[in-house]
This record gives C-alpha cells, structure tokens and sequence, in this order.
C-alpha cells in the first residue's frame, strides 16, 4: 500500500511518519489503562503507573524473537480469555428488554432519537467512529501483518526481530517479489486472497462485532439511568463497580483488571503497528527507483518504538495524562488523516 502511495505521491513517506507520530503518539489509551489499573490496586494516582505501562510495552516488544509471534500469542490470550468473561457476564445480568433495545440500537433506535443522541459532542463521536476500526493510519498496516507473518509472496519479506536479535542491514525490495503468471501460481494467489479476506473477516469483523455488542449490552445493563454516571474512563469504573454491586465485589475487580489489560494490548498493537508504519515509510523514502533499499528494518522499528514511548512519558512528566482528552485529542487527528488517504 505505502509504495503504491509512494510512486503517486512522493512526499507520501513524509507525511505517513508524520501523521502516524503526532496521532498515535498521545498516550491517551494506555493512560486509560493505568486509570483502570490503580483503581483495581487502591492507587491515588496513575501517572508513573502509566509510564511504567509505556515501558514495559517497550520491553515486550524489543526482547523477544520476533515481534509479530510475540503480538499473535498476547492476542490470542488476551481474546479467547476476555472474550468469554464478558460473555458470561452479559449472559447473567442482561434481560430480554436490554438485549431487545441492543437489537434497536444496532439498527440505530434509541430513546426518542435516531442514530445520534441529542447533546452528543461531534468530536468525541467522530472519535469513536474513527476508532471502530483500526483508525487512522493504522487501516494500510494489514498488508504489512500479512507480509510479516509470511502469507504468499510475503515468505520473502524481511520480518520484524527483537531488538537484539538482528543487528544486521539487508537488501530488501519493498516493491514485492515478481512471480510467473502460471495457471497453478494464479490459482495459489486466489487462495491466499480468500484466506487473508476469510481472516480478516472473521478476526476483525466478526469478533470485534461480537465483542462490542457484549460491552455495549453490559454497559447498558449495569449503569444506563444511574445519576451517578461519569464520562471517560470513569464510565467504565463506575460499570465495575455496578457489576460488584450486582454480583460480587471480587467479580466487579475482575472486571475492571480486564479492561485494563485489554487496554493494555490495545495500547502494544498500537504501538506495535505505528512503529511498522514509520519504519516501512522511512525505509521507502531512502529505496532507489527499483524500490530496492539496504536497511535493517527492525532497528529502524525499535527506534521509532522507543521515540513514541519518549514522547509519552514526556507528556506525562508535564502533567499531560488526562485519558479522555488524549484520546479524542488523538482520535480527531487521526480521523483526519484517515480522510487523507481515503478521500
């Protein structure tokens, strides 16, 4: 995607690093995370939490083999075990009036309004909206998770290692591998298409369909009409302990130490994914016509990890660590450059 872009705009690899930097780099997501956190461990404040979140990030990515095994088994942990909790916890407390108004507002029927709520903040929506899915910049890294973890052509890619794992610049052409336009090489290509479409499919749309209707109907079933409702992540801290109240306290922690770590993950692939995006970008501003380029990619990775960790943590040594705020700061950042691309 980003050497197509490249070869129509030149100033493409530019402005990718740039927007993917000053977009992804506010740390609102794992700020939200240290929230949740210090309220499962009685902690006052959550600032040097937060940094120390943004540093084990760091760690997690920069010390194992390869940084793509690495994200695949926190993933997968963290889904097939969160998913199921917040099942069952839909499943207990939801009745049929909240799953029937879940029904009504999927297809966008709310209480005396349609769609948008009255008083909704354009910002903050536009926010959700553009993080519904990946967001931002982070909608062309899929191809880059393909290449990495091998699929088709991408079994010839330079693949993303630990920090100390390769210390060498390699010859790589970022323009693709050619092959033979064979009837068997044709057809192996439309079966590596249905299975990458069949896993995007199922991984992003299915699952995370799933997942949001469950939140949405525990949400809606523990806290909707209560007066003691707050906004931004203490939303989701009221809803712990909602859920504690209604079951048991020790349920409503657990809860909340799930949100946390889900943030968490959220805030690595994140991380994970703008660091892919800045050091492909680098990489392809500095290839010849051919698209070839000698580079280490996974240093160039590790530096542009380790900057955004920098620059969060600066952020939060200047007081700047309010989760809300970040987030939709961020999120309207990125809805725009989401709009670049797209428009």
């Amino acid at each position: 995607v980003f050497v197509g872009l490249n070869k129509i705009f030149k100033w493409a690899p530019y402005w990718f690093i740039l927007s993917t930097f000053i977009g992804f780099g506010l740390p609102g997501i794992i700020a939200a995370s240290a929230q949740v956190l210090a309220v499962v461990l009685g902690l006052e404040s959550f600032k040097w939490l937060a940094m120390a979140l943004l540093i084990i990030i760091g760690l997690v990515l920069s010390l194992g083999k390869t940084v793509y095994g690495v994200m695949e088994r926190i993933t997968k942990t963290i889904i097939f075990i969160g998913l199921p909790i917040i099942f069952i916890l839909a499943l207990t407390l939801a009745d049929g009036t909240d799953w029937l108004k879940l029904s009504e507002g999927i297809i966008g029927l709310g209480e005396g309004y349609q769609f948008l709520p009255m008083g909704i903040v354009i910002g903050t929506f536009f926010g959700a909206f553009a993080y519904s899915g990946a967001g931002g910049n982070l909608n062309l890294t899929q191809s880059i998770y393909i290449k990495e973890k091998g699929y088709g052509m991408g079994k010839y890619a330079q693949k993303i290692t630990g920090l100390f794992r390769n210390k060498e610049a390699k010859k790589i052409r970022l323009s693709g591998e050619e092959f033979e336009l064979s009837e068997q090489n044709i057809n192996r290509f439309k079966v590596w298409w249905k299975r990458i479409n069949l896993e995007h499919f199922l991984v992003f749309w299915l699952l995370g369909f799933v997942a949001m209707c469950l939140l949405m109907i525990l949400a809606y079933t523990t806290t909707f009409g209560l007066e003691s409702n707050a906004e931004g992540i203490n939303f989701v801290i009221n809803e712990g302990l909602a859920i504690g109240r209604a079951l048991w306290p020790v349920i409503g922690t657990l809860f909340l130490f799930l949100v946390a770590v889900m943030l968490f993950q959220t805030q690595l692939g994140v991380l994970d994914s703008t660091s892919r995006v800045m050091s492909e970008n680098f990489a392809i501003e500095k290839s010849d016509y051919t698209g070839e380029v000698e580079v280490n990619l996974s240093k160039l990775y590790h530096i542009f990890l380790w900057s955004q960790i920098a620059f969060g943590i600066s952020l939060f040594l200047f007081n700047i660590y309010e989760p809300k705020s970040l987030i939709v700061l961020g999120a309207v950042i990125n809805a725009f450059a989401m709009f670049i691309h797209i428009g």
